[in-house]
């Protein structure tokens, strides 16, 4: 039996669906899914079975427990999201049952998966050590802990839940990590946990989404609550072999597509990247002056903050006169050569950029932020 699987669950259609084929491709058949699509006479027959595998302990640990204390029912507590947790879990079962895996598990997670080939890439090194915050359901959070730390060579920087039944367990997985697991239901305290933990990457539920995307940080969702856009039309499960692969593609894309940004805004100087060079025609550098080009932010960053959208671009002595203006008032402004400088950092670090160097200038009890200021902040904090 499936237990766990609920309607409003993430992708539970899809990992029902990925987790009966691998069963099924190792002569194992599955009885009953519940409680997703389930019955009552569906119920009667959950008896019936030689085992219970136990997809998502928010919704199943308490029927697996009582399964097991009333039928004697053996439970698979290994939740198959990721390589390492699809091979244990076949593993557990294979053993649970006394069958016979047909291949190994090791052999079949290199034939059916694209993550071990990536893990041993060049192109894989980009990837060490990023930061990555993780809050969502204890099931997914957990799972993500492990694929993070262990398959991706990520840095999980935060951990947390909002499902407290299950607190314990995600305060053992951040214990292992060196973390205190943030257990609240509060989204302002969880984002405001993420804004501290500076991450490159943050994988949530559709709350941290809407909080990553104000602090200017790409997120990928991983747990309930969902939104609509995350419910995608294509086969897109998150156990299994297919699973990994899926996992893969969301967490890795926003950091792939943060490289991109970076690139174009380190050559943006350069005549190919000027707005209206057609290079694949052949008309050859346009006659505008890259210097003319204004310093602009990568699209899909917020830009909340800025004295003025305008201000990298206004004239030096305007730019000096409103940051004194602005200063007189009490406000700490940023000028136009510190806001330009401080465009050329990769995008998915400007935020944590930008509120040290702000930090560093009010305890000096400076009112405007310079190039200058910007290089002393730097300078303060790499010590």
């Amino acid at each position: 039996n499936l237990l766990g699987p609920s309607l409003l669950g993430f992708r539970c259609r899809d990992d029902v669906r990925e987790i009966s084929r691998l069963l099924g491709e190792h002569g194992i058949d599955v009885a009953v899914v519940a409680p997703l699509g389930a019955r009552p006479a569906d119920l009667l027959r959950i008896p019936s079975a030689d085992a219970n595998v136990c997809l998502y302990p928010e919704v199943a640990a308490p029927v697996c427990s009582w399964l097991e204390r009333s039928f004697g029912m053996a439970t698979v507590k290994t939740v198959p999201i990721g390589i390492a947790a699809t091979t244990a879990f076949l593993a557990e079962i294979m053993t649970l049952l006394e069958v016979e895996l047909q291949e190994g598990a090791a052999a079949e997670a290199e034939r059916r998966s694209r993550l071990p080939w990536y893990s041993r890439s060049v192109d894989s090194t980009y990837l060490t050590g990023k930061r990555v915050f993780i809050f969502g359901d204890a099931t997914h959070a957990i799972a993500a802990a492990r694929i993070a730390s262990q398959e991706l060579g990520f840095e999980v920087v935060g951990l947390g839940t909002y499902s407290r039944e299950l607190a314990r367990e995600v305060r053992a997985a951040a214990k292992e990590l060196g973390l205190e697991a943030l257990i609240s239901d509060d989204y302002l305290v969880v984002e405001k946990a993420m804004a501290d933990a500076a991450p490159e990457l943050v994988l949530g539920t559709q709350m941290e989404r809407h909080s990553a995307k104000r602090l200017g940080i790409p997120c990928a969702v991983i747990s309930t609550p969902l939104h609509v856009q995350d419910v995608p039309a294509r086969y897109s499960p998150q156990m299994g072999w297919e699973g990994a692969n899926v996992i893969f593609d969301a967490w890795v894309h926003p950091l792939m597509m943060g490289l991109e940004e970076h690139l174009i805004g380190m050559f943006r100087h350069d005549f190919e990247f000027v707005d209206g060079h057609r290079s694949h025609l052949g008309d050859g550098a346009p006659s505008v002056s890259p210097s003319a080009d204004p310093v602009h932010e990568p699209l899909g960053v917020e830009s909340a903050g800025k004295v003025s959208t305008g201000m990298a671009a206004t004239e030096p002595s305007g730019a000096v006169a409103l940051a004194e203006a602005l200063a007189a008032a009490g406000d700490l402004v940023w000028t136009a050569d510190g806001e330009a400088e401080l465009h050329k950092i990769p995008f998915f670090v400007r935020g944590k950029v930008r509120r040290n160097t702000e930090a560093f200038a009010r305890e000096r009890g400076l009112s405007a932020i310079t190039a200058e200021t910007l290089y002393d902040a730097k300078a303060h904090f790499s010590r």
